[in-house]
């Protein structure tokens, strides 16, 4: 037996448990429709909820910033890479934001690995949600601080943890998701902001969910619940609601100052491109100016969970517009993928274990602002016949 055989054997095994998921190739830009293998599409598993991904303004500004500053960054924010666009970005989406600073980084993944190690370390301990998105259960490994975790949206379970644990660790640190990507429920923040408080430990929110959706003209959750001050540490990205590539995270200006210092993916990778920058700038912008986007969203979003279950779909407990199509069986799921892509010409993907836990398979649908009544309608009656004919509904 080679060396190398065992990875053939570990892809027939996700074939056969139907975990196996096809990665289709977009030969268009992102929208309510897409072309993929040549056909016309309907999208609905983009994160692109306002559209901004092909907004004229916004490929514009990528336009004109790249004859200027040109394609690359060049170095390390610390180094030579940190260009005024990477300043402007920073002080539009602090004042955006309601936070005394921003510090924008190549991705959102990354802001959570670099961020998490520069708050706690091994004489730590986080108080972690049992749902957190991998970015952070990854920069918790990565921070060898003591890891608690607490199910999912239970207050009571989190304040038990903390009487429990809170004196193992010098520092403490409670993080979560603020929409959590594959059910669309929303973090009970106002609860964990003051076990924050009572408990002398720091609050985290990983709100690249909210970030477009939540709040006065999409600022997130902390603004959605008014907890401006009381939120210690927010984590942003640029690449779903604001339609770029990037993260940020904001919070005091010392915390930024410190983070600049420390934070690995600041320190080791070139920075964010300058065409990607004042995308995400004008972005921001956009937002700022007018909310009848994020409306749209909401809209859409209230349109198409009525009409999926009017058919006879349930959609698990989303507060937001993610719409978990639940399914349960792993298998029948890809077949029903694969049936709405084949014979529907929709494009919507399976999210099967390991993202979700086994008998929770599900395909997720992500409405847009710029899907249209026809758009979603299309969607629906693709649902009703695709279930019907796999029994499903």
């Amino acid at each position: 037996m080679g060396k190398m055989d065992w990875v053939k054997q570990k892809l027939d095994e996700l074939k056969a448990e139907g975990r196996y998921i096809p990665i289709r190739t977009l030969q268009s830009a992102q929208g309510a429709w897409v072309i993929i293998d040549g056909k016309k599409m309907l999208n609905m598993c983009s994160n692109n909820y306002l559209g901004l991904a092909n907004h004229p303004e916004v490929r514009k500004a990528a336009i004109e910033a790249i004859e200027e500053y040109g394609v690359g960054a060049g170095a390390v924010r610390s180094i030579a890479g940190t260009n005024e666009l990477h300043i402007k970005l920073e002080e539009k989406l602090a004042k955006f934001k309601h936070a005394e600073a921003a510090l924008v980084l190549q991705g959102g993944l990354l802001a959570n690995l670099g961020t998490i190690p520069v708050l706690v370390g091994k004489e730590d301990v986080v108080f972690s949600e049992e749902l957190n998105h991998a970015s952070i259960i990854d920069g918790v490994r990565l921070s060898r601080a003591n890891k608690i975790i607490y199910k999912h949206i239970d207050v009571d379970d989190l304040r038990q943890k903390l009487k429990e644990h809170r004196n193992s660790g010098k520092r403490a640190l409670i993080i979560t998701d603020g929409v959590f990507s594959m059910d669309g429920d929303i973090a009970p923040l106002p609860e964990i902001a003051e076990l924050g408080e009572e408990y002398n430990a720091m609050v985290y929110v990983d709100d690249a969910h909210g970030e477009g959706v939540l709040g006065d003209h999409g600022r997130g959750i902390v603004d959605h619940f008014k907890l401006h001050g009381k939120v210690d540490i927010e984590m942003g990205t640029l690449s779903k609601a604001f339609g770029v590539m990037g993260g940020f995270v904001t919070g005091t200006e010392e915390l930024i100052d410190l983070l600049k210092q420390q934070c690995r993916p600041f320190l080791f990778s070139s920075a964010l491109n300058p065409g990607d920058t004042a995308a995400a700038i004008k972005a921001v912008e956009i937002l700022e100016r007018d909310d009848s986007l994020v409306k749209k969203l909401w809209e859409n979003a209230r349109y198409l969970k009525k009409g999926l279950e009017d058919i006879g779909y349930t959609l698990g407990n989303s507060k937001t517009p993610i719409t978990p199509v639940m399914i349960g069986n792993e298998k029948k799921t890809v077949e029903l993928s694969n049936i709405l892509y084949k014979e529907e010409n929709v494009f919507a993907s399976p999210i099967v274990y390991p993202t979700v836990p086994r008998g929770t398979a599900r395909i997720r649908l992500m409405p847009s602002a710029v899907h249209s009544k026809e758009d979603l309608d299309y969607a629906i009656e693709a649902f009703e016949r695709a279930g019907k004919k796999l029994e499903i509904i």
